[in-house]
């Protein structure tokens, strides 16, 4: 398990969640029907692995996958270490657990600087093909964190080819265009100079857009790679391991959403589909308020932005015009703080899925 807890003052320059319930501003809220908070089953498979990360819904079925299942990377080993995680697990929705995965290193069609230990950047994608990050260390700690890489799986869990090198450096989280045999992921990056600062905050966090083209019976491979954003903060931690630019959404606008922890907002870059400049960090919807360091990310049916806290155990949803419209408490492990990160829309609207590493659980708000 690992725990990140991250508190910020809340002297808010948009609405707070009391400021826009008195307004009425939560009445088409996502979020706002659903009361309860249901336990699924635990994520922990056969090998020990700990502390779930990304979440993502599969789409179709083919091979080994389910359509409407879930999966979810867990990013430590059963010893508890950070960065050393190897495994994906799938989840119906009744609460059937598979190993979808169980990568090694060793047997990678490609390089991955560092080895595998998993991230929240997960994405299932139509063509049958599974992209996970990998930011390893070696001993769960930030001084041996390296590279890594994003891993292509085909629908039975064999990895088939890796990205690397250049602008993937630490690959944190992840969401997808999806374009049936190609697709545009959007990935977070953490590592652009945060292990040689020594936990002071650097400005270097990136968004990097890569073009993945998934041909039916074909090997997946990249044709273009983009920066187009480049100076989130981020920092390495002692508990954390790092902290820096995580959840990702993409608006039918094309505007790209990302949660943006250590600045404890909800920022926007526009254009992310058809932009060949940085961006920086983007421009801020939405800071503070009832945000205490956002991680995972979401975009609901409604183009809401959902959330979950680092700081606390909720989520949050706001509008995109940066109107904090709904808050829920979802913490199930009791802990307070530090224990949400991936989540991902119920495919038939009727709730959020999201995982709790305060005790591996995969869980359902609805």
């Amino acid at each position: 398990m690992r725990v990140l807890a991250i508190c910020f003052l809340t002297a808010a320059p948009v609405l707070t969640y009391s400021q826009a319930l008195a307004a009425g501003s939560t009445n088409n809220a996502f979020i706002s029907p659903f009361t309860i908070r249901q336990t699924i089953v635990s994520t922990v498979p056969g090998n020990g692995d700990v502390n779930p990360y990304g979440v993502a819904v599969v789409p179709v079925t083919m091979g080994a996958l389910h359509q409407n299942s879930i999966l979810v990377s867990n990013f430590n080993n059963s010893a508890n270490f950070q960065g050393t995680g190897t495994t994906i697990v799938e989840i119906t929705p009744t609460g059937h657990v598979t190993v979808f995965a169980t990568i090694d290193a060793s047997r990678l069609p490609g390089p991955c600087p560092g080895g595998v230990g998993l991230t929240t950047a997960l994405v299932a994608l139509r063509s049958g093909f599974v992209v996970v990050g990998s930011l390893p260390t070696t001993d769960g700690t930030s001084a041996t964190a390296k590279a890594g890489c994003l891993i292509v799986l085909n629908s039975s869990g064999h990895a088939v080819a890796t990205l690397s090198g250049d602008s993937i450096n630490g690959p944190w989280d992840m969401t997808a265009l999806d374009l049936d045999t190609s697709a545009v992921l959007f990935v977070t990056n953490v590592l652009n100079g945060t292990v040689a600062a020594n936990g002071a905050v650097v400005s270097k966090g990136s968004v990097v857009r890569i073009l993945l083209q998934t041909p039916t019976g074909g090997t997946p491979h990249e044709t273009s790679r983009t920066t187009i954003a480049d100076a989130f903060q981020q920092r390495t931690d002692p508990m954390a391991l790092v902290i820096g630019p995580t959840g990702l959404g993409l608006a039918t606008n094309g505007d790209l959403y990302v949660a943006d922890t250590l600045r404890n907002r909800i920022a926007v870059i526009h254009n992310a589909l058809t932009r060949t400049q940085p961006a920086a960090a983007g421009d801020t919807i939405s800071q503070n308020g009832a945000l205490n360091g956002p991680l995972g990310l979401i975009v609901a049916l409604n183009g809401d932005i959902i959330t979950v806290n680092s700081g606390d155990g909720n989520m949050v949803e706001t509008t995109p015009s940066g109107v904090q419209a709904a808050v829920k408490g979802v913490d199930v492990s009791g802990m307070g703080g530090g224990t949400l990160f991936g989540l991902a829309l119920v495919p038939s609207g009727e709730g959020v899925y999201y995982v709790d590493d305060g005790n591996n659980t995969f869980d359902r708000l609805h």
